[in-house]
This record gives structure tokens, sequence and C-alpha cells, in this order.
């Protein structure tokens, strides 16, 4: 991107320096509300910054400025990157002795998807994950929801069957319904287990033209079931997903790692903060991040609300849901304070 800066005005006190945004959407790099604006002027005290538009000035002393100037470049790299700038990027920027480092990261293509579309990791976390599943054979993606890590995963399965590195696709679901009691539901085996599984076919149409796609299935290629179905089962040459696994149970989470054969890749996608067991029944998801984190070839790899690529308003209600639940457990804190403090005899 050409550079469009240009000094104002100088004196011996200050110096102002403007620069051009004209060729990003510099609305949507400050966020709603100019939220990341007001917290790049929390991290630039010394300096008076004022936005009218496309323009930025900058008023400090030259040395401010001449900081400022290149940590503006490494956000406006990042946002053509990612199409988003965030306040943990803006952290690392501010970390690193020049430019994002994550504005190196590689920019493959995972998939060539239908209609054109060129299916890449798009967040930093999400170049993460690529590169963990490159190098272990089990890796667990877990964050809230919007964040990819799904999409992410089935892009990498059929690029590995694209690329023959494997024979089939495995994707995999706990058939849990999500706080909705669903009753009966009509037609043969496939009908039922649809509404479950259907973000797997969502992703997969995005992917591989439909022809192929009913082929795939039709032969096994490609094969999505329930996970209580993967008991007993040996999976070989096969890329595994299994998805929402924050639904299943320990017991569950256990036979299903167990399945792993040889030349295969597993990866356990999952939303700890979306768990809709049973209360008395703990998420195998979250023992598994535990006793699980320190095997050697296990990966297990973080995404947060920075790396939300649906529409700006989900990371906004992650946030506020999040802020609940620590007031929540805040105030059952001081309750369970308060039962537990000794009551004065009279």
């Amino acid at each position: 991107m050409e550079e469009k800066l240009y000094i104002c005005s100088m004196n011996e006190q200050s110096t102002e320096k403007i620069f051009s945004l004209e060729e990003i959407d510099y609305s949507h790099f400050w966020g709603q509300n100019d939220r990341m604006l007001e917290f790049v002027k929390l991290l630039f005290p010394k300096l008076k910054l004022i936005v009218r538009g496309e323009m930025l000035k900058a008023i400090g002393s030259e040395e401010d400025i001449a900081w400022f100037e290149g940590k503006l470049q490494a956000m406006m790299t990042y946002y053509e990157k990612f199409g988003r700038l965030t306040e943990n990027a803006i952290m690392q920027i501010m970390e690193s002795g020049g430019s994002s480092p994550e504005a190196e990261v590689s920019d493959e293509v995972l998939v060539h998807g239908r209609n054109g579309l060129l299916i890449k990791a798009r967040t930093p976390n999400q170049q993460r994950l690529v590169k963990a599943v490159r190098e272990n054979d089990m890796v667990f993606a877990v964050g809230p929801a919007g964040t990819g890590k799904t999409y992410t995963a089935v892009a990498l399965a059929v690029r590995a069957l694209k690329n023959k590195e494997i024979r089939r696709i495995i994707l995999t679901r706990p058939a849990v319904e999500a706080g909705e009691n669903l009753g009966f539901l009509p037609g043969d085996l496939r009908d039922k287990l649809d509404p479950y599984l259907q973000p797997l076919y969502d992703a997969l149409r995005d992917m591989i033209p439909q022809q192929k796609l009913l082929s795939y299935w039709e032969d096994n290629t490609i094969e999505i079931a329930p996970l209580a179905f993967m008991r007993g089962r040996t999976l070989d040459n096969a890329f595994v997903i299994l998805d929402e696994a924050q639904n299943a149970t320990s017991a569950q989470l256990k036979m299903f790692l167990t399945r792993m054969g040889r030349n295969a890749k597993f990866v356990v996608t999952g939303d700890l903060t979306q768990v809709d067991l049973p209360r008395h029944q703990q998420s195998g998801l979250l023992q598994a991040t535990q006793i699980l984190k320190d095997v050697k070839g296990i990966e297990i790899i973080q995404l947060d609300n920075s790396d939300v690529i649906r529409h700006r308003l989900v990371t906004d209600i992650i946030r506020a849901y999040d802020r609940l639940g620590e007031e929540q457990r805040t105030t059952k804190e001081k309750e369970n304070d308060a039962q537990d403090r000794p009551k004065l005899q009279d």
C-alpha cells in the first residue's frame, strides 16, 4: 500500500503530521464507536490524535510521531491482511520491535472453494491452528462461537483429501440438543441426524462441488456420523473431526480419542461456554484439555473473541455474556464466603 504522509506544520515544541487512511475502510478500521481509536490513544498518551474522516492528525514530538508512524503502518498492514483490527493485535504490534509479527504469517490458500471462493486462515489463531495440524496428529481447537474452528478444520481435511494425504474424511458430533427438547424426528437415520450435523454440511458445500460431494458421500469417502457410531472402530488413513466436543462426556471423548489408527489426523473442536450436558456431567473436552496438554504430539489451540469472523455484533454478544458470567461467579463466591463464615454466638 502506498503511503500518503506529509508534515502539515512544525515548530520548536511540537510537530503535526497527517496520515491518510483513504485506501482502507477507515470506519471499520477504528471499530464500532471508534473503540480501536480510543484504545490507541491510551497507548500513545504523549500524542494528541485527531481523526477527521480518512485523515488522522498526530501532534507531538518528532520522536513520538516517528514511533507512532511505524506502529500505525503495522496496524494498517495487519488490517489489510486479516480484515479487522483488534485490541490483541494492537498489543502484539506495540510489543514487537517493528511490524506486527502476525502480519508476516503465511497467506496460503487452504482450499479453492466453489464459485472462486478462496478459503484460508483469516486470523492469527486460525493460522496457529493450521500450523498445529501440520505438525501434530491430534489437535484441540477451543474457543467461542464464530471463531472458525470447525470451518478451518474442515478446510484442512478437504485439502488433505485432495492432496491424497488421507483416503477419507470422518466428521462427527455428539447428538445433544442445545437446551431444547426436539422430540420425535421423522424420517430415516440420516434425516434424524441432519439437524445436528448441518454446520458440517454447510462447510463442505462451500469447498466441494455438489456432484463431487454427493459421490464422496455415496462411497463413504466423506462420512458424517454421530459420536456414538465411533465405538469399536479403528480409524486409519483418515482426517477425523469431532465438532461440538464440549457436549461429549469424559467416557465418550476417551472412546473417540482411542479410535486413532495409522496415518490419521484428529481435530477436536468445541466451545466450553456452551455445554449442553446435564448439570451432573462434566464436559469431556474440559477434562481432556487438562490432562493431555503435556502429551507430545497433541497441541491445544485457544481461540478468542478476536477470532470471531461472523457479524461484528457476535463479538459484542460474546463479551456481554462473558461479563454476565463473571458477575454471576463473583456473586456466587461472595454467597459461599458468607455461608462459610462462622455465625456469631449471642
